[in-house]
């Protein structure tokens, strides 16, 4: 494999599901190296936020629904699993489940993509008083919400691959 490829395997899901990402930082010459999370991260969020609305919004919908059913089907990404179990979300009682799949259903409906918060360092009633205060958010303030959490969830899985000290 070239190095492109080698990058592009090993960082492409950083933002979930969207390899594009990380193949523009690459091809615009933003990766330097030494590899560090921060350097990645400052080159993914460059890119990103250089993307289209519409190309946005894809990251955004390429984000599962927390404790939605992909989580139940297991048909999530390792990552995300891995998220959503240190939250406690694989862990919710019958009411907490019915709760989760009743905001998500609202807050997609309302806004046309999943609700999206980095979970790391937060249980569960965090993450349902957010969902509860978020989904009240007009939907230029929620897009904008949404797309700051997912910057954050690429540099947190980014940390986590590149233990800096």
């Amino acid at each position: 494999m070239s190095a492109r490829a080698d990058f592009i395997a090993k960082f492409g899901g950083v933002f979930e599901h969207s390899p594009f990402i990380a193949e523009r930082a690459y091809d615009a010459g933003l990766i330097l190296v030494p590899l560090t999370a921060k350097g990645i991260h400052d080159a993914f969020v460059s890119i990103f936020r250089k993307a289209s609305h519409e190309e946005r919004l894809g990251v955004l919908r390429a984000h599962p629904d927390l404790a939605g059913k992909l989580a139940i089907a297991g048909d999530l990404t390792e990552d995300s699993r891995q998220e959503q179990a240190g939250a406690g979300l694989d862990r919710l009682t019958a009411a907490e489940h019915a709760r989760f799949t009743e905001l998500n259903n609202a807050y997609t409906e309302k806004f046309g993509f999943p609700f999206i918060i980095a979970v790391k360092g937060l249980d569960r009633q965090d993450i349902l008083a957010a969902f509860e205060k978020r989904i009240h958010n007009s939907a230029e303030e929620e897009f904008a919400t949404a797309t700051a959490q997912v910057e954050r969830i690429a540099l947190l899985r980014l940390q986590s691959m590149f233990p800096e000290k």
